[in-house]
């Protein structure tokens, strides 16, 4: 008898745990596995920059953060150096705003961002200044 409560005690514990989890967060999961998944177009490309600025606008550095990555990928599938360049300053700048807000944050992926920015012939060079600016700034806060 006492196995049986324990199993429905755990199994109300798990739907209650399941119907606390926001259906938003679910839908946001989801969106981020499809963008991923998009075929290499220039269309992907500009509806995942518009949606990057749009999340770094409203303050959700971790989403914008995410279209910044797809920005990244389809600029690399487009052959675009110069444009990956600046994908990854952006998204690298995503990940300092989040440590500005919660220091915790860790800038690692910033920094390897950031260098490999740096390491792009083909990057502009207002792209190298900011590069190199944001990078200064993650280095303020890491330790080699």
């Amino acid at each position: 008898m006492k196995k049986a409560n324990f199993f429905g005690l755990a199994v109300i514990l798990f739907l209650v745990t399941m119907l606390s989890v926001p259906a938003e967060a679910m839908a946001q999961e989801q969106q981020e596995q499809e963008v991923t998944q998009l075929p290499i177009s220039w269309e992907n490309w500009r509806q995942a920059k518009a949606e990057a600025e749009k999340y770094d606008l409203e303050g959700d550095y971790a989403r914008a953060l995410q279209y910044y990555l797809e920005y990244i990928r389809q600029a690399e599938g487009l052959g675009r150096p110069d444009i990956v360049a600046w994908g990854k300053n952006n998204a690298a700048y995503m990940i300092i705003k989040q440590h500005k807000e919660d220091p915790t944050t860790d800038l690692e992926p910033a920094k390897k961002l950031l260098e490999e920015g740096l390491q792009i012939a083909e990057a502009t060079e207002d792209c190298q200044v900011k590069l190199r600016s944001n990078l200064e700034y993650v280095m303020m806060f890491i330790k080699d």
